[in-house]
Order: C-alpha cells, then sequence, then structure tokens
C-alpha cells in the first residue's frame, strides 16, 4: 500500500521527533531527498519517501512507532 499524503516541514519533524528547523537545516545541507511536490515554493514530501529516508538514515534504531 503507498502512502501518497504530503508532508511539510512540520509533519516530517513530527515524525522524527525534532524541530521543524532542524528538518530545515537537513534539507539546506542536503540530508534530506529532494521534495516530490513543490507548491508555492514550499516544499512537501510523501509520506513513504521520508519513511524510506528515515529507514535509510545513519544512526537509525528501526523504530516501530511511525
Amino acid at each position: 500500500m503507498t502512502d501518497r499524503r504530503l508532508w511539510s516541514y512540520k509533519d516530517i519533524a513530527a515524525h522524527i521527533r525534532v524541530q521543524p528547523d532542524t528538518v530545515r537545516s537537513y534539507r539546506k545541507h542536503g540530508l534530506l531527498p529532494d521534495p516530490d511536490h513543490v507548491e508555492s515554493g514550499k516544499p512537501f514530501w510523501y509520506a513513504d519517501t521520508i519513511r524510506a529516508w528515515v529507514a535509510s538514515r545513519p544512526g537509525n534504531r528501526a523504530r516501530k512507532d511511525g
């Protein structure tokens, strides 16, 4: 099943339990995947894109809560 909901910085931050500014910093430093969609200059990512990114991050502890 594919999750095509679009997530903002705030949604990603809540998912990985950090502040939205941390997620913005990840993007600025090239640590976040390219956005799946941009609307009015604001980036958005599919939930599945972010879940795959989280699973592949160094230090991932295979969280089961999301």
